[in-house]
């Protein structure tokens, strides 16, 4: 897992690509996003999507020095589910 770098003004899209491990013939039905930890000034969702098999998030602020994980939790209409984590360390750049 990589440590991505955000600065804590910057509003960001991170995206888990799932086609390549599940889509042969499925389908993302439900994607919901997670941060760790939560926290006041911390990273916070702006803005999530999924489209043809990519679930993307906009994450947005941080605390300069802190680590958060964001995870993907996904479900597909076969029934499968499954998670993928993005973890930033928020900079001052």
């Amino acid at each position: 897992m990589a440590l991505l770098l955000k600065d804590p003004l910057a509003a960001l899209d991170y995206a888990v690509d799932w086609r390549t491990e599940y889509l042969d013939g499925d389908s993302v039905a439900e994607s919901n996003w997670d941060i760790i930890p939560k926290e006041v000034g911390g990273v916070m969702i702006a803005g999530s999507a999924v489209a043809d098999g990519i679930a993307t998030v906009t994450a947005a602020g941080g605390v300069a020095g802190h680590i958060y994980q964001l995870t993907n939790h996904v479900a597909f209409a076969s029934g499968l589910t499954d998670s993928r984590s993005v973890v930033l360390r928020v900079e001052k750049r």
